[in-house]
């Protein structure tokens, strides 16, 4: 074998030979053998009451706690929710759908006829209350539209405002109208608006007499 092929230091053993190890390197000045990995490494310690806290890092998708909202992302705080207000028209179609009181109704019609009793005959008079018994029953039993109870309720009102004329329009609507359900007892609502508007005529005819 040539000199060129011979390492430096290692004149016995050519380039591709395997190198050889000196075990006395793997010991120490005493003689033990030291492993690394079986070295303890100790926990840096806190000093309590030093002012320093240690904060825990937080975990990416890890939920907060309740009670305790998330931070608004950049910065920007999110609008909040204002609630709702009905407008206008929601409620008056809310209040176009409630039922009247068929006590409200009934009022104004038995004031016109008790005041029509000293004047006028007391058999048209128990006419007319037995229509409106007849009105009363079909109400309480179901048999009126609401819009027949509402347009009776107007009727009633404007009986009691003295407004004839236009409670016989209102009366003359339903009989267009709705005639099933009031041909049985309109006829006693009409003779009431009829007699009550001729009493009308005779008080201001004394009265201007």
């Amino acid at each position: 074998m040539s000199d060129r092929f011979v390492k430096p230091g290692n004149q016995e053993h050519g380039w591709n030979d395997p190198p050889q190890f000196s075990y006395g390197l793997q010991k120490d000045s005493g003689g033990q053998k030291r492993n690394i990995l079986n070295k303890r490494v100790h926990a840096p310690q806190t000093t309590v009451g030093s002012g320093s806290e240690i904060q825990s890092t937080p975990v990416a998708g890890q939920t907060p706690p309740r009670g305790i909202n998330p931070p608004p992302m950049d910065g920007v705080t999110p609008p909040l929710a204002c609630p709702r207000v009905p407008s206008d028209g929601a409620v008056q179609a809310v209040q176009s759908e409630t039922e009247p009181c068929i006590e409200d109704v009934q009022e104004s019609l038995y004031w016109v006829l008790n005041a029509c009793r000293p004047n006028v005959k007391k058999q048209v008079c128990d006419d007319v209350e037995r229509r409106l018994k007849v009105f009363e029953d079909m109400w309480k039993s179901g048999k009126l539209s609401l819009l027949v109870k509402r347009r009776m309720l107007g009727l009633s009102q404007e009986l009691k405002r003295e407004n004839w004329d236009a409670a016989d329009e209102i009366h003359r609507g339903l009989m267009v109208d709705h005639v099933s359900e009031v041909s049985q007892w309109m006829v006693g609502v009409k003779r009431l608006i009829a007699e009550a508007r001729s009493l009308e005529k005779i008080n201001c005819a004394d009265e201007a007499s």
